[in-house]
């Protein structure tokens, strides 16, 4: 990658951020806002859920595809396109009632969502080295749990002022604004991938970038599942409202964050596995002791600990992945961005499905095994020495 100036490197820096506070946004708001919308097209929303799929399936084409989108346009073109094709389907959401209008929409926002986190994370590696890429990839990681604290907040008073749910994506495309004004004064690197295409199939699926891609998208999956049914769970079983709800969930995203930033300090002292297993085993714990809790003070320490201890787990699976010097750190990158996404698609065809059959609680149990499993595949990564100490 060509040499940078400190500015460049510093709005670059802050471009990735918010990068992830959109995406972040985005996912985030859609436990809150799936009543809403339910009511709206007077659908199941079981029907609704099904329809946000195809904005994770949006996000696997996009970042499965990147590698040869960023070689046809750059990253300054992409960001700039990708903000007024956001404007276009608010417009569309608005002058339109209809469920598969509504769901190719998702599906657009899903394409730009994936190719803005693909593009970011590959800037963060290539911006820092080592040590100081892990730390920059786990606080570029907590814009995400940013949006996370403050969209469930503005979306239930949106909603609560009886104002239309799309709306709700307006506000979300005002940080995709801020994003292309701090991109028109940057010049973005050129990072070279030529490599990608010397490397083979056994070269790129080694053992070790495997364990960590499965671990990415249980991870996902089961954390995306959890947070997406909170609401309808808090509501369903302990008869608790949406504002509450959503109160919860802000806790969860505003100590999430706060664990991103002490695990980042922590990850200079400490190596990146002991911490992936220190993290995975205790969150998996306060999950199990939440969903067996109906106290409301333990549903908030339950909630508050899982979204603590399991904030750097999936920067810390990228940052492993990323130092793995055999392997060129693009191809690497977007295989465990690739299984996370899938993580993430899974997260209604599955949910959904356990939901119909057995029970909402039972998706929550499934959440708490995936990251018991999780859990497993952390120390076994460790002790059978598939990775180096970092």
């Amino acid at each position: 990658m060509e040499i940078m100036t400190n500015f460049n490197r510093i709005m670059i820096t802050w471009i990735c951020y918010l990068s992830y506070a959109f995406v972040g946004a985005l996912i985030i708001v859609n436990g809150i806002i799936m009543e809403s919308i339910s009511k709206y097209f007077k659908l199941p929303i079981l029907k609704i859920s099904t329809s946000f799929t195809f904005l994770n399936l949006g996000i696997l084409i996009s970042i499965f595809l990147n590698f040869w989108l960023i070689k046809i346009i750059s990253f300054k073109k992409q960001f700039v396109v990708n903000f007024f094709s956001i404007l276009l389907i608010i417009i569309f959401l608005i002058n339109n009632h209809n469920i598969k209008l509504f769901s190719f929409c998702m599906f657009i926002l899903g394409i730009i969502a994936g190719t803005t986190i693909s593009n970011c994370t590959f800037l963060i590696i290539n911006l820092y080295e080592f040590k100081k890429r892990g730390y920059y990839l786990m606080i570029t990681d907590s814009f995400f749990s940013l949006s996370g604290i403050l969209f469930p907040i503005i979306s239930i008073n949106i909603l609560k002022q009886n104002i239309c749910w799309y709306w709700i994506y307006f506000i979300i495309n005002i940080i995709y604004l801020l994003i292309v004004i701090l991109t028109i004064n940057v010049t973005f690197p050129i990072i070279k991938i030529d490599n990608y295409n010397k490397l083979k199939i056994n070269k790129i699926f080694k053992i070790d970038t495997l364990l960590l891609s499965i671990s990415a998208m249980f991870y996902i999956f089961a954390q995306l599942t959890f947070i997406s049914w909170v609401p309808q769970y808090m509501n369903k079983y302990l008869n608790l409202n949406i504002m509450y709800s959503g109160k919860l969930i802000s806790n969860f995203w505003f100590y999430y964050m706060c664990g991103i930033w002490v695990f980042s300090l922590l990850s200079k002292y400490i190596t990146l596995q002991k911490i992936f297993i220190f993290m995975t085993g205790i969150s998996t714990i306060f999950m199990f002791c939440f969903i067996k809790s109906t106290i409301l003070l333990y549903l908030n320490l339950n909630i508050i600990g899982l979204g603590f201890f399991s904030s750097g787990i999936y920067m810390i699976i990228i940052t492993i992945a990323s130092l793995n010097n055999k392997i060129n750190n693009f191809n690497n990158i977007n295989i465990i961005l690739t299984f996370g996404t899938i993580g993430t698609m899974l997260t209604f065809i599955i949910s959904n499905f356990i939901i119909e059959k057995i029970s909402l609680y039972s998706s929550l149990i499934m959440s708490n095994i995936l990251y018991f499993i999780v859990f497993i595949l952390s120390i076994l990564s460790y002790f059978i020495k598939l990775y180096k100490n970092y």
